[in-house]
């Protein structure tokens, strides 16, 4: 048994798409976090980390940055990864004809739709978005490449337009349609509506690019999903612009221990991708960040303890090793006979009942004091109380 979970949750009618896609955008939108720039080698490294987890295609990069870029993308489509190769482009020639320069297996190619992208950023109308996005999708399409299309702020765009210009999307030849939730302004149930209302106007395959600005990115992409969407885009911690991106490895253990639908991950291998990219990035996970942060499987209450002491699963949703994670005990305020006493057997040394009530006394006040209880600290505390020894 690895995890324990609500039984109300087999309770919920829920339905997920059969065929479901996984594609990570931490060398594209993640290094657009504010701050961020990945060296070449930096980019192969966690593309690489990303196909031992087996993730299912890989946005690399975007090409028409700069001529470094193209080439590092066309370095991880060239590395022999399992994972398909995609990279990003505006809705261009110059950028499509760069993109194929990279050997790439396929293009996200985006185009702002909403009117107040339109007037503000592209200075067009609703036609001419239009045109210029058929466009290029053929003309990608003619060259051999996996299309998928994005609307730019789709989550503002005027409905009626966004179901037009992701039907003709369909007819042009587009493999599938991005519905890019650029400003995260999107509820769940907003997103379930969204996904019904195109899933009405088109055969192909859903995706949900969603950004992380009310904290919803995640749950937006399941509800995107259970309406019928089947793709979704994450980058690994959550990195990207803003508040980020939905979270490669909150996603994937949400859908695997709550929803019960696994698919097919190596998530042992979550932990050292997390702190990989954590190390390249220089954006710190936070010590409560789900899944991946140090503290998710740390216990310092003496409640708390002395319950996962005799089974884990009181405390923890699933195991760590799950995860590639480690379970800790920490010393505190809060602890208690037990969790003293687990870290005694630890360190190998026996001490009396009475011994035993001392350090546990010694621990609460050096915590109290501003001490962290670390081996050192604990080391000195017990010798306070029997003497020299050796751990």
């Amino acid at each position: 048994m690895q995890y324990y979970i609500s039984p109300f949750n087999k309770e919920a009618e829920i339905k997920f798409p059969k065929d479901i896609l996984i594609y990570d955008t931490t060398l594209r939108d993640g290094e657009q976090t504010p701050g961020v720039c990945l060296s070449p080698e930096d980019k192969i490294d966690i593309a690489k980390k990303l196909d031992e987890l087996k993730i299912h295609q890989i946005e690399a990069g975007f090409p028409i940055v700069s001529r470094t870029e193209a080439q590092t993308v066309k370095s991880i489509a060239n590395e022999g990864l399992n994972a398909s190769v995609i990279c990003l482009t505006r809705a261009r020639k110059e950028d499509i004809d760069r993109a194929l320069e990279c050997d790439v297996d396929g293009i996200i190619t985006f185009m702002g739709t909403s009117d107040i992208h339109l007037q503000h950023k592209m200075h067009i109308g609703r036609q001419e978005a239009m045109e210029i996005s058929m466009n290029a999708i053929e003309y990608a399409k003619d060259h051999g490449l996996y299309v998928a299309y994005s609307s730019e702020d789709a989550t503002r765009t005027d409905l009626d337009f966004l179901k037009r210009i992701y039907k003709n999307a369909e007819s042009y030849g587009a493999d599938r349609v991005h519905i890019a939730d650029t400003t995260g302004a999107i509820t769940p149930q907003g997103i379930y509506f969204l996904v019904q209302e195109i899933r009405k106007v088109t055969d192909i395959r859903i995706a949900m690019h969603c950004h992380n600005d009310f904290g919803f990115a995640v749950i937006n992409s399941i509800y995107g999903l259970l309406a019928g969407g089947n793709c979704v885009s994450t980058t690994v911690n959550g990195i990207g612009e803003r508040a980020g991106n939905a979270s490669l490895e909150e996603l994937i253990m949400a859908l695997k221990i709550l929803y019960g639908h696994d698919l097919g991950f190596k998530t042992k291998n979550i932990q050292a991708l997390s702190n990989l990219v954590e190390e390249r990035t220089k954006v710190r996970v936070p010590e409560n960040k789900p899944i991946v942060g140090k503290n998710v499987f740390r216990h310092e209450s003496g409640i708390h303890v002395d319950a996962v002491i005799e089974e884990p699963l009181s405390y923890e949703p699933f195991l760590p090793e799950l995860v590639g994670q480690k379970r800790q005990l920490v010393l505190g305020k809060h602890s208690g006979c037990r969790a003293v006493k687990a870290k005694l057997d630890e360190c190998g040394y026996e001490v009396t009942k009475d011994q035993l009530c001392k350090i546990v006394e010694k621990v609460k006040q050096s915590r109290e004091e501003g001490k962290y209880i670390n081996d050192e600290v604990f080391k000195e505390i017990v010798q306070s109380v029997e003497g020299p020894f050796e751990f």
